[in-house]
């Protein structure tokens, strides 16, 4: 691993200066400002984000996690820490730093006495994937619908996390037509929101946006344990990721004809 980078602890005091390493090229888009505005509120209840900088070069790489009982997860996991987000991106892939950055996690959640740290991991979209997980000695607790596990490092004999089991019932109460569901945690979510809806536009097709504004409505309502964003057509989940206009249309279109998901 090079060892010509820095880690930096983004809080409350420098949030402003050094932003939160996505969106950094669109400071003034309603989703960058969402996401700071979410922060700012976060920090108060243990938030922690750690960015790796390049010496003479750039960003590229961070961690957000949080303790277990403020977590913006469909996860029950009080006592540990929850980690949000792990993004590595461009030239700093292959250099060990997504292991570095989960020791920060493990390391921190060892100095507050939590029972562990737990990730929500998908090997889809918009969650990082469990390799790297089990590679720094975490293990798959369980599963859920459609691509999700539930991956925990353990450090005693506490209370286990767990998912939710009411995935359907959770979906279904969204109704007809297409929900899209929501927080201000990802700053590429409001564009993703406003897509689906004019899609559902498009196809004349019954859309609205409900935004979940707790952890705890995140744990007790969310459709899909990534929590923050989810879109559900007729009481069933869709996709919890953005998908381009073209490919979502045609999907919207294949279920209308078919009466099927796919």
């Amino acid at each position: 691993m090079s060892q010509d980078f820095e880690i930096i602890t983004v809080d409350a005091s420098n949030l402003a200066q050094r932003g939160f390493f996505c969106y950094m090229s669109k400071p003034k888009s309603p989703g960058y400002r969402q996401k700071r505005l979410w922060l700012q509120a976060r920090f108060a209840e243990g938030m922690k984000i750690k960015i790796i900088h390049e010496v003479g070069g750039r960003d590229t790489a961070f961690i957000e996690y949080i303790p277990g009982e403020f977590a913006w997860r469909a996860v029950y996991a009080p006592g540990y820490l929850v980690i949000h987000c792990l993004w590595v991106v461009g030239k700093g892939k292959h250099k060990g730093y997504g292991s570095r950055l989960v020791q920060e996690c493990l390391n921190d959640a060892r100095d507050q006495g939590k029972q562990g740290v737990v990730m929500v991991a998908s090997d889809s979209n918009w969650l990082a994937g469990k390799k790297l997980f089990l590679h720094n000695g975490f293990t798959e607790l369980n599963q859920a619908p459609p691509s999700f596990q539930l991956l925990v490092h353990r450090f005693s004999d506490g209370p286990v996390p767990s998912f939710p089991t009411d995935w359907e019932a959770r979906q279904a109460r969204f109704g007809p037509g297409l929900t899209v569901v929501r927080t201000s945690q990802c700053p590429y979510i409001e564009n993703a929101s406003a897509a689906f809806l004019q899609s559902a536009q498009n196809l004349n097709l019954p859309g609205r946006e409900v935004e979940l504004r707790s952890a705890q409505e995140v744990r007790e309502l969310a459709p899909c344990p990534y929590g923050v964003f989810a879109t559900v057509f007729d009481g069933r989940l869709l996709s919890y990721y953005y998908i381009d206009q073209f490919e979502l249309e045609k999907r919207l279109q294949k279920i209308l004809t078919g009466d099927q998901h796919g």
